[in-house]
């Protein structure tokens, strides 16, 4: 039995939950016997070269969650009730593809819908592993607050905390988030709604889906951004609808002939995706005013409005809109982690007890223990910390990334106004952007091909992103360096 358990130092937690859930998972999978005795702890500490007490201590847990029985003399024996209402695997047939009469169904005949055929963003799970990470929407781990963070989970679990969240929800979010939300975060905006204006979703990803189910059939034409955000345009062409490219240039999306006939806008006013561009409030109060005269709703999707380096950033487009035709969409994936997956829905009423309603019939509501955790992390201040603390760190990341590509790549950028976490690159006209990609990664340099986020059926290619959130300072420059002699030898 000795040979069952194997502890690693410094992997998977401390060595006596190591050994708690190695013993927890022989016995569950049946290789403990019910009438044999587990060694004793002096025994599996020595075979194990541990202390005592870590094995003690890792018994007592397991006696006190039910796997084991004390018998007195004897030593700890497998709980046979922790088994009870397991099926017995040595009772069931294997599968088998081989067997006669295997009728397996197929699969592509059954399937109304194909979304793994679109075409993604795809970011290396082992990004942190490369030596220059100019990848896009990834986070720094030595900026995130791990004692605050952990401080307000560990609160959000306390007694009265759960007896607060732990209960059947239905549909409703954490009464203290929302007003964080509406208190808090919203105001930074110039953003004022009230509580049944505002729903918690699970990331802004969410958050468009589900208006895109409501607000649009095969009938529909939705006037995306090109280049543009890709998420949004796949979700419009799942349900079905008519999609509208909608150029960009250096103020954002344009406002005029394009948008006739739409019935729904999505565009990134305050941060356009990809290219940075910011845009001037004359062209948001003139796409107000087409809103309302062609008869359109616009999503407003503000996915950066936190990492602002200009102390008077311009409104929200939603605060200025006096028709209730803006949906705001936040989240907090680029300033707290974008793992966690909240964001947070701002509308009129009556539109957000429809998506309410919507949502609970998908997930009910995003994760009720979540939803505390970041309340309690925004009540207490620990947010607007952090949002100072990335912006200090992300305005020296924008200041070397623009110092690099002047000296490397110079006339290949725009320095963005607003902030943010990352620069468009137009590279020389013959470069393939998709090439260089792969190339830059034999070269430990992770960088983002702009192809995929043009809906035209021939996009430009050579343009690509550079992220500057999980890249450090000091690594920037000599990133540039290299991607740049890797340029000059493609073109």
């Amino acid at each position: 039995m000795f040979q069952l358990f194997h502890l690693t130092p410094g992997q998977g937690g401390s060595l006596q939950q190591q050994l708690r859930e190695q013993i927890a998972a022989a016995i569950l999978n049946g290789n403990v016997p019910q009438d044999q005795s587990l060694p004793s702890s002096r025994k599996l500490s020595q075979q194990l070269k541990v202390a005592r007490n870590t094995v003690v201590l890792a018994y007592e847990h397991l006696l006190d969650d039910g796997y084991l029985i004390a018998r007195e003399r004897s030593g700890y024996y497998v709980n046979p009730d922790i088994l009870t209402g397991q099926v017995k695997l040595d009772s069931l047939k294997q599968k088998s593809t081989h067997y006669e009469g295997y009728n397996p169904p197929n699969w592509e005949q059954h399937f109304k819908l194909n979304p793994s055929d679109q075409i993604n963003i795809v970011k290396p799970h082992d990004w942190q592993k490369y030596a220059y990470p100019f990848n896009y929407g990834q986070f720094d781990a030595s900026l995130f607050p791990t004692v605050n963070w952990r401080e307000c989970c560990r609160d959000a679990v306390s007694g009265p905390s759960i007896n607060e969240w732990a209960g059947d929800r239905m549909d409703n979010d954490d009464p203290l988030l929302i007003e964080q939300i509406r208190t808090r975060l919203l105001p930074r905006r110039g953003v004022w709604a009230s509580e049944d204006e505002i729903l918690v979703t699970v990331g802004a990803q969410q958050a468009l889906y589900m208006l895109a189910q409501l607000l649009l059939d095969k009938d529909s034409t939705i006037g995306l951004e090109t280049p543009g955000y890709v998420d949004i345009c796949n979700i419009a062409k799942l349900n079905p609808s008519n999609v509208r490219p909608i150029p960009v240039d250096e103020k954002g999306m344009f406002v005029g002939e394009h948008l006739k006939g739409c019935d729904l806008v999505y565009t990134t006013p305050s941060h356009q995706c990809p290219t940075t561009a910011t845009m001037p409030i004359e062209r948001r109060y003139q796409l107000l005013e087409q809103a309302s005269k062609d008869n359109f709703i616009i999503i407003e999707d503000d996915y950066e409005s936190e990492t602002n380096f200009e102390s008077n950033p311009i409104p929200a487009l939603k605060s200025l809109d006096n028709h209730d035709r803006v949906l705001y969409i936040g989240s907090l994936s680029k300033t707290l982690a974008p793992g966690l997956r909240l964001g947070y829905l701002v509308g009129p009423a009556k539109l957000i007890q429809e998506v309410r309603a919507l949502r609970r019939l998908i997930v009910r509501h995003p994760a009720a223990n979540n939803q505390r955790s970041v309340a309690l992390f925004i009540e207490r201040g620990y947010h607007n910390a952090l949002t100072m603390n990335i912006n200090r760190n992300y305005k020296a990341r924008w200041r070397a990334m623009d110092e690099a590509l002047r000296k490397y790549l110079p006339e290949s950028h725009i320095q963005p106004t607003f902030g943010g976490s990352s620069y468009w690159i137009k590279g020389p006209e013959n470069l393939d952007a998709d090439e260089l990609q792969k190339r830059a990664m034999e070269e430990s340099i992770l960088i983002e091909s702009g192809t995929i986020h043009f809906i035209e059926d021939s996009p430009p290619k050579n343009y690509f992103r550079l992220g500057f959130s999980s890249i450090s300072t000091a690594q920037i420059d000599e990133g540039i360096k290299k991607l740049a002699g890797l340029i000059n030898s493609m073109v």
